[in-house]
């Protein structure tokens, strides 16, 4: 299923500050400051949000806030949602960049008629995640998904969902 958004433009206006060396600050209206520099690889301070953290982050926030959208529209009961994600940023044909981003969201729900309404709100969280959509990069979705204390076994998962790859947008 695949959301229809109204003719519809946004903005999203966001400053960079330089401060010293290979640090600086966001700012954007109505926000808190956070921030920046390259990461230790890249000579940059360690223990500070790189860009590079923060696309895996926009990848992983957008996709949870796209799943709870279409969860809450099929009556899920949901109980809990992490997701760990990994971003591989990789030389591919000279140029570095994300290759592939893996998220790993572990859901609990209320029981076990919510499974098969979780696997269709994760398909359209990855059909309908803007974020994603905007990007080359593939994104791939390993759910790990729970019935109150009990483990959805990973071959049951893959019958109802099949395999979750979805190859650069």
């Amino acid at each position: 299923m695949t959301i229809k958004v109204k003719s519809k433009s946004f903005r999203y206006d966001v400053q960079v500050r330089w401060g010293a060396l290979k640090h600086g600050t966001l700012t954007a209206s109505g926000k808190p400051d956070l921030e920046v520099a390259s990461p230790p690889e890249f000579r940059g301070h360690p223990g500070v949000w790189t860009p590079e953290h923060l696309f895996v982050a926009a990848v992983n926030a957008c996709t949870m806030l796209t799943f709870l959208s279409s969860a809450a529209r099929r009556s899920v009961g949901l109980i809990a949602y992490e997701s760990d994600a990994t971003g591989t940023l990789e030389d591919d044909d000279g140029i570095l960049r994300f290759t592939c981003v893996q998220l790993r969201p572990r859901i609990v729900v209320a029981s076990h008629s919510d499974v098969e309404k979780v696997c269709a709100a994760l398909e359209e969280a990855e059909a309908n995640c803007l974020i994603a959509n905007s990007l080359r990069t593939a994104i791939e979705v390993e759910p790990e998904i729970a019935v109150a204390d009990q483990l959805v076994s990973e071959s049951e998962q893959l019958v109802a969902t099949g395999p979750r790859v979805a190859s650069g947008r």
